[in-house]
C-alpha cells in the first residue's frame, strides 16, 4: 500500500509500513517535483521491491535497468526474486568489449542520454524475457532505449515495470505509484 501527502517543500510519501519525506526539486523555474533516492537507502530499495515485485509479468527471465538510481531497486528486487539482472551504462567504460550504443530521447530531469551495454552482458540477455525496471519514468524514453538495447542483444522485451511515474509515459508501463508534478 502507498500513500502520499504534501507540504510546500517536500512530499510525503508511504510504500508499505514505510514514510519518507522527499524533498521537492525544480527542474525548471516553474516545476517542482518529488526526488526519490533509493541510492543509500536500503529500506526505501526494500519496501518498493517488495511493491514491484506484485507488478513483474509471469514468464520474465531477467531484470534490465540502466544507472544509476534504479540500481539498488532492481538488485534488491532480484534478491527477492531470484531473477538474474543486467545494467546498461552511462558512459563507456575501459573494459568493454565492442558495446552496444543506444541514445535517450529524453530522461526525467530532461537531459539527454547515451545508454552503453557491453557485449558480455548483451549476451546474457540473448534469448531471454526481459523485463525493464527502473526506479521513476515521465516520458518513457529511457524504456524505449532499453528496450532497443534489449531486441539488438536478441532478446525479447517482455514488460515494463517503474516505482513511480510522473507525468504522462507515452508507453503503457506497470506503475508502483503516480507522483505529482507540481507547477508553479
Amino acid at each position: 500500500m502507498t500513500t502520499t501527502t504534501f507540504s510546500s517543500e517536500t512530499y510525503t510519501l508511504t510504500v508499505g509500513a514505510l514514510t519518507r519525506e522527499l524533498p521537492l526539486v525544480r527542474p525548471t523555474p516553474n516545476r517542482k517535483l518529488p526526488l526519490v533516492e533509493f541510492l543509500g537507502d536500503t529500506e526505501l530499495s526494500q519496501a518498493a521491491a517488495l511493491e514491484v515485485q506484485k507488478l513483474l509479468p509471469d514468464g520474465t527471465d531477467v531484470l534490465f535497468t540502466c544507472e544509476t538510481s534504479s540500481i539498488p531497486l532492481v538488485h534488491a528486487l532480484s534478491v527477492i526474486t531470484g531473477l538474474p539482472y543486467e545494467v546498461a551504462r552511462k558512459r563507456r567504460r575501459p573494459y568493454m568489449n565492442d558495446p552496444l550504443i543506444q541514445d535517450v530521447a529524453s530522461m526525467t530531469l530532461g537531459v539527454g542520454e547515451t545508454l552503453w551495454l557491453d557485449t558480455r552482458h548483451a549476451d546474457k540477455l540473448r534469448g531471454k524475457r526481459v523485463t525493464v525496471v527502473l526506479d521513476v519514468v515521465s516520458s518513457g524514453g529511457t524504456i524505449a532505449a532499453l528496450e532497443r538495447l534489449i531486441a539488438r542483444s536478441g532478446g525479447t522485451a517482455h514488460g515494463r515495470v517503474a516505482a513511480f511515474s510522473q507525468g504522462q509515459p507515452k508507453l503503457v508501463i506497470r506503475v508502483m505509484q503516480e507522483l505529482p508534478i507540481f507547477e508553479r
